[in-house]
């Protein structure tokens, strides 16, 4: 199992991998020719592109049945309070189900995690800051206490200390909440890792508690499709304490949350797919980690089905760890739980609930809600509905629902990171 430590090259802790990259791209180039690109073509695998990425990297491969499609762009401002009750009064939920403002004007929230005293931890995707959502006499209010990441940020709570993570590196608070005024910059925290690249593309990292205080996160490729450079495409469980991290699946794009079953311990995460192979395909994935070092098929198989027209050749998609389930192409599934609560009816007890953050690379958008998962423990029998849906009209897009999280009294939270909102859904209330 390949090992990352703390102030190790990249380079050189994927020295093994550099040589069969090398070897790959070599095979793929005599590969099937894929949809004609109109767009540029920008070689993500060079040292040159990891330093100096172009602005528009995710355009290389852009097709022309494709064209001139292109990631929306974040809330400036966050929504006014009045607009955001419309909205939530506008989500479809299931009979007995009611969505609420939780908090409004939270900074282009993602992920969320409790602190030890209720207080309410969430990222953001834009604006580089970490915000805090408490609550006094029965009133909430939200503001930033670290500033000054990067880009977006990741953050978990695990054992009293709160970690984020920034572009190539996971700092640490330690007891945030007996200090919240004065957490200051993103500077101020203690680095527990640092061995991540430094580019821009694909650089999201959620953070995935894990029980044993470790945690895990996916360490993307620059680009929509390619060989990855040496030691990205992977997912990594980090020990904070050592700065020690082990590979423990390869072959996955871009994940942006994922759940560790606390029943079996076992890790499951959703996958994006590649973008320019059209509107339908390739479907983004729910996956499950079932033994170390599994590979489920980036860039040669996508979907567990569909073998990639240009990276495809020579393999099989019967090579690769299948999905749980096909979610539909371009929906962009990001946080995820399992319900433990007892609020809702029993049928939704260990259901997982998926926040889906909606589609950019398709002409009819889809996504842009929260999805119900029913599935076994082992990941069989999987079933998908919606559950919460409604924030797109058409190609109007009012939220982008990013993360789930339960509150304690059994009611889930989703953050939003177009209207900047944290909604309630709650049932019989």
């Amino acid at each position: 199992m390949m090992k990352h430590r703390r102030g190790v090259s990249l380079a050189v802790a994927g020295a093994s991998a550099l040589a069969l990259a090398a070897m790959l791209s070599a095979t793929s180039a005599q590969a099937a020719t894929p949809p004609p690109a109109t767009g540029p073509a920008y070689d993500p695998t060079t040292r040159a592109f990891w330093l100096h990425p172009p602005d528009d990297w995710w355009r290389s491969g852009e097709t022309e049945a494709q064209k001139g499609l292109a990631p929306i762009p974040g809330q400036p401002i966050p929504t006014p309070l009045a607009d955001d009750e419309k909205i939530a009064a506008s989500i479809k939920v299931p009979a007995g189900f009611k969505v609420s403002v939780y908090m409004n004007g939270v900074l282009t929230a993602r992920e969320m995690a409790w602190g030890d005293k209720g207080t309410l931890f969430s990222a953001s995707d834009v604006h580089g800051v970490v915000s805090a959502i408490t609550e006094e006499n029965g009133k909430r209010t939200t503001r930033p206490v670290i500033k000054g990441f990067t880009h977006d940020v990741g953050l978990a709570f695990i054992n009293h200390v709160l970690y984020v993570a920034d572009v190539d590196k996971i700092l640490a608070w330690e007891n945030p909440e007996d200090h919240l005024d004065s957490l200051g910059e993103a500077k101020n925290g203690k680095v527990v890792y640092d061995d991540f690249p430094h580019y821009v593309p694909h650089n999201w990292k959620a953070l995935i508690p894990s029980p044993d205080g470790a945690m895990y996160v996916n360490v993307g490729p620059p680009c929509s499709e390619c060989i990855p450079p040496p030691g990205t495409g992977e997912i990594r469980k980090i020990y904070p304490a050592s700065g020690i991290a082990e590979v423990i699946a390869v072959g996955v794009r871009q994940v942006v949350g994922g759940v560790v079953d606390p029943r079996t311990g076992k890790l499951w995460f959703g996958e994006n797919g590649r973008d320019w192979l059209g509107d339908d395909v390739p479907s983004d994935k729910l996956n499950l980690v079932t033994k170390p070092m599994a590979a489920y098929g980036f860039p040669y198989c996508h979907q567990g089905d569909l073998l990639d027209p240009v990276y495809g050749k020579g393999h099989s998609c019967s090579d690769f760890t299948p999905p749980v389930l096909n979610l539909g192409a371009h929906v962009v599934p990001l946080g995820m739980k399992f319900y433990q609560g007892n609020q809702f009816p029993a049928e939704y007890k260990w259901n997982l609930f998926i926040a889906e953050t909606g589609s950019w690379n398709r002409h009819v958008k889809v996504g842009y809600r929260v999805e119900r998962v029913m599935v076994n423990p082992d990941g069989t029998d999987a079933k998908q509905e919606p559950f919460a849906t409604g924030w797109n009209v058409g190609d109007k897009v009012l939220g982008r629902p990013t993360d789930i999280l339960e509150t304690p009294d059994g009611s889930l939270l989703v953050a939003d990171d177009q209207s900047s909102t944290i909604w309630q859904i709650s049932y019989g209330k």
